[in-house]
Parts: structure tokens; C-alpha cells; sequence
């Protein structure tokens, strides 16, 4: 059986290419997967990310338990709203699954975790909190729409009510606020995004969120599918669990190593597994590609360098540089030479440092 959201028969409705996610029934384009890609660089797109999981952790040691949970270090919390990125990792520093982390209240803190790695997390998660005496809460009543865009932001405070509008308004990046949208629709409002671009992660009841895709769409928000979220977030430089890192896998070795806080006095779940490779060496790397030839960098294609050879993780064509970009898993040490075995082909590559592009333009030295 697949799993549906609230929006499953509006997708439909719209013409949707559907496909299964992680064990969700939902939809990879609606048209042509190109142009839902500018329409998020140039203007704004929207994504049904309803199958996300958002998770409550409340109690008086909420804050505890996540400086154990978590990589990175919630301390850096301290207003209301505030959000971190970070991995949640395993006792040999592996990764269970990389998530963002809300501060509401010394009692209640938000965490948004992926859709296929979440019967695994909040295993997780309520092993880990049972010492701690803080109760996980699944909020499966709620889903969720990502509005992506230059005018992302614009177009979505026009529909809030005029006196909320300019609180939105002042949000900060990487911050969230509990407000009242039209008809008095709860919304949490988060300035977060997984496309490069400036917009709102929106949690919405269930009862409600096809009454606010169908408000953005008249507002001339363009929905958008998994095929071009899957682009953008590749051109933004932004991992995908399961493709880019997984247990197998120290943030060392996923070019995560700033969402890792190796502060004095915490001792977080993997901590000391990452600091005896870190002492060892980190024997792999993740890099950026650039292809400059015809044809497309895919997921598993070897790659040849000077240290050893490595492989292609998320690869792909990027549509606002017109060629082909990729992350790639190599040894550590000097690569010298860089070519992709493209079907016995070597082809050769440049190694760049990502993101890709920033703000709807390629960052320097990308194009090449």
C-alpha cells in the first residue's frame, strides 16, 4: 500500500505525473519538469512536502535530550522561532537522517524529518528519549507546502491577513512563527526551503491545506513536482538522504562537517566516533562535478582520479547552467585528473566547491 496525502486527488486533478517516493504516491511533474524548475528560480513554484514528518519532542529536558540526539548544538537555540540544520547519527557516527530543528519553548522543540527515514527516526528518537522523560509526539494531522521563489514570499504573505502580514514580513531566514492565515487558518511559517531560493516551508492542518495550495495557485504560484525539487536542490548544493549519505556515511564524508558542533561538555550520539576519524584521517570526500562536454552525470557512474577511484552519488542535468553537475564521493588526497567512465567513456570533469548556484545565478568559476 502507498501512502497518499491530503493533496493526492488535487495532483490528480492537475494532470500529474505520479510516482512512489519512499512508500508516497506522489507526483514527480506536472507538465514539463524544466519549466516548474525556472518558474521556482525565477518566480515562485510550490511542492507538496506533506509527506515530511514533523515530530514534537515536549518536557522539561527537551533541551537535554537534543544536545545528546544531535550533531549540531541546539544551544545556538535561544529565541523563540529559531531553527538549526542538522544529522542525527548513530553510535559509529553514521547517518540516520539529517533534519531541522525548531525552538519554540524550553519545553517544545519541532523537528521536521524525512518522509522515507521515518519509521526509523522516531524509533530512534523514542529510544534515545526514554532516559530523558520527554514525550515524542508525531504530527500526522499536519501537512505541509514549500513556496519557493524570488517572489515565493510576496505572493504568499498577500494571502495573510493584513494584520499579520507585516510579522511575516520581518521573519527571519532559518526562523519560524504560529500564525493566523486567511479564514483563520492555523500556519506554522518557516523561512526554510531545500531549492536555493528564498520562500516558506507552511505547516498546515490536514482539514486545510488544499484550500492553501488552491489560494497560492490563484496567486500565481506554480506547482511543482519531486523532478524538479530534485534539480534545484542539487544546484543549490543540498544533500538527499539515501542518495548523498546514510549510516554508512560520517558527515566528514557528506561535506557536512558545519552542521557538526564539537563543543566542550557535550557528548552527542557518534561524538567520539567522529573525532577518532577525524584524528585518523577521513578517508573519503564528497565533491562537486561540472561536466563541460555533451551528456549527463547519473547516480553510480565510476569515477577515475589520481587518489583512486570514487563514484557519482546525485548527478544530473542542471537547467539554469545547461549542463551537467554532480556530487561525488571520492578518496581523500590529490585527484589530479578528474574523468566519469560514461558507458567505457572517460570524460572529463572539473572539480568545483558547491553550491552550484545561489539566488537564481551560478556561483563563480561554475560555468566555466
Amino acid at each position: 500500500m502507498t501512502d497518499k496525502t491530503e493533496l493526492n486527488a488535487t495532483h490528480r486533478e492537475l494532470g500529474a505525473r505520479m510516482v512512489d517516493f519512499g512508500g508516497w504516491d506522489m507526483p514527480i511533474a506536472y507538465g514539463s519538469q524544466i519549466e516548474e524548475h525556472h518558474a521556482v528560480r525565477k518566480d515562485a513554484g510550490m511542492f507538496d512536502v506533506s509527506h515530511m514528518t514533523v515530530v514534537d519532542i515536549v518536557g522539561e529536558r527537551t533541551r537535554e535530550f537534543l544536545r545528546k540526539l544531535v550533531a549540531n548544538n541546539v544551544d545556538k537555540l535561544a529565541k523563540s522561532g529559531k531553527a538549526l540544520y542538522t544529522c542525527m547519527l548513530d553510535e559509529n557516527g553514521g547517518v540516520i537522517d539529517d533534519l531541522i530543528v525548531y525552538f519554540l519553548r524550553e519545553d517544545f522543540f519541532r523537528l521536521v524529518v524525512n518522509a522515507a527515514t521515518r519509521a526509523k527516526d522516531l524509533a530512534w528518537i523514542e529510544k534515545q528519549a526514554a532516559a530523558f522523560g520527554v514525550a515524542v509526539r508525531e504530527r500526522s494531522e499536519f501537512g505541509m507546502i514549500a513556496v519557493q521563489g524570488p517572489n515565493a514570499r510576496e505572493k504568499l504573505i498577500g494571502l495573510l491577513p493584513e494584520d499579520v502580514r507585516a510579522k511575516a514580513s520581518k521573519l527571519g531566514k532559518f526562523a519560524a512563527i504560529e500564525i493566523e492565515g486567511p479564514e483563520g487558518m492555523p500556519l506554522f511559517l518557516a523561512r526554510t526551503g531545500y531549492t536555493g531560493e528564498d520562500g516558506f516551508e507552511v505547516v498546515v492542518p490536514n482539514t486545510r491545506v488544499v484550500e492553501l495550495w488552491n489560494r497560492l495557485r490563484e496567486a500565481g504560484v506554480a506547482p511543482a513536482g519531486l523532478g524538479a525539487r530534485d534539480t534545484l536542490r542539487l544546484e543549490a548544493g543540498m544533500n538527499l538522504y539515501g542518495q548523498d549519505m546514510d549510516e554508512s556515511v560520517t558527515p566528514w564524508e557528506a561535506a557536512l562537517a558545519w552542521t557538526v558542533s564539537l563543543d566542550e561538555g557535550r557528548d552527542f550520539i557518534g561524538r567520539a566516533a567522529l573525532e577518532k576519524q577525524k584524528a585518523a584521517g577521513v578517508p573519503r570526500v564528497m565533491v562537486g562535478l561540472v561536466m563541460d562536454d555533451k551528456g549527463v552525470l547519473r547516480h553510480g557512474q565510476k569515477v577515475l582520479t589520481a587518489a583512486g577511484d570514487g563514484e557519482i552519488l546525485s548527478g544530473g542535468f542542471a537547467p539554469t547552467l545547461g549542463k551537467s553537475i554532480a556530487f561525488a564521493r571520492v578518496p581523500a588526497g590529490e585527484l589530479g585528473h578528474v574523468r566519469v567512465d560514461i558507458r567505457g567513456r572517460e570524460v572529463p570533469v572539473r572539480v568545483v566547491t558547491f553550491p552550484f548556484v545561489r539566488d537564481g545565478r551560478p556561483m563563480p568559476g561554475i560555468v566555466g
